[in-house]
């Protein structure tokens, strides 16, 4: 008798956790957990910025080595132009999800909840797009500076054989490779996961418009 109890007990536990939700009820939760989510990402965004900013000025203050060649480097108008250029899109993405999160944050219909989630994700997918399309320029634009900057590198290209240019050619092409996929990776692990709870939301929402 008492194991027929306990059956039912379980059982009503069982039925408590698979309660149905009105649409009324799921809208408020898909609301704070896509707000919660754009929130994350936004300070993820800044925790990348800051990191870029210490990448930069930590070498720069501790090497005098460093320091002489970026100061060399900065002479030059294309690579200080990106160098501004990439800051400032880090930026531009840092405002459109700070203006993402507001969005959904103060929305009050799934519609435009939704929308705010389909911007956000353009938003994401546009700048891990021109992150990997930087890095994927940066490798030979350095391979052309310390061309450029270095006399000892030049001599060393100059003098060197076809089928040793062919070499540093693969070497460059295979760094460039390793070095992509792991950025790559980064971003898939960090904004993937993220990305990929937003979608749920958003097909929750798309199935109470529905």
């Amino acid at each position: 008798m008492d194991e027929l109890e306990l059956l039912k007990k379980d059982w009503k536990n069982t039925e408590t956790k698979f309660e149905s939700y009105s649409d009324s009820e799921i809208y408020p939760m898909m609301h704070k957990k896509s707000s919660s989510i754009v929130k994350t990402l936004f300070y993820i965004s800044i925790g990348e910025l800051v990191f870029w900013i210490l990448a930069s000025i930590l070498p720069y203050l501790l090497s005098s080595t460093f320091r002489e060649k970026l100061d060399k480097s900065y002479e030059n108008p294309l690579f200080l132009g990106l160098s501004i250029f990439s800051y400032a899109v880090i930026l531009l993405f840092i405002y459109l999800l700070f203006k993402s999160y507001k969005s959904i944050s103060t929305t009050d219909s799934a519609k435009r909840l939704m929308e705010s989630i389909l911007r956000t994700r353009k938003v994401i997918k546009y700048y891990v797009l021109f992150n990997l399309s930087m890095i994927f320029l940066s490798i030979p634009l350095s391979f052309y500076f310390e061309y450029q900057e270095n006399p000892e590198f030049h001599k060393v290209i100059t003098e060197a054989t076809t089928t040793q240019m062919l070499f540093v050619y693969g070497i460059i092409i295979l760094v460039g490779a390793v070095f992509l996929i792991i950025i790559w990776l980064f971003y898939r692990l960090i904004y993937g996961i993220l990305l990929k709870r937003l979608n749920r939301n958003y097909d929750e929402l798309k199935k109470l418009e529905v």
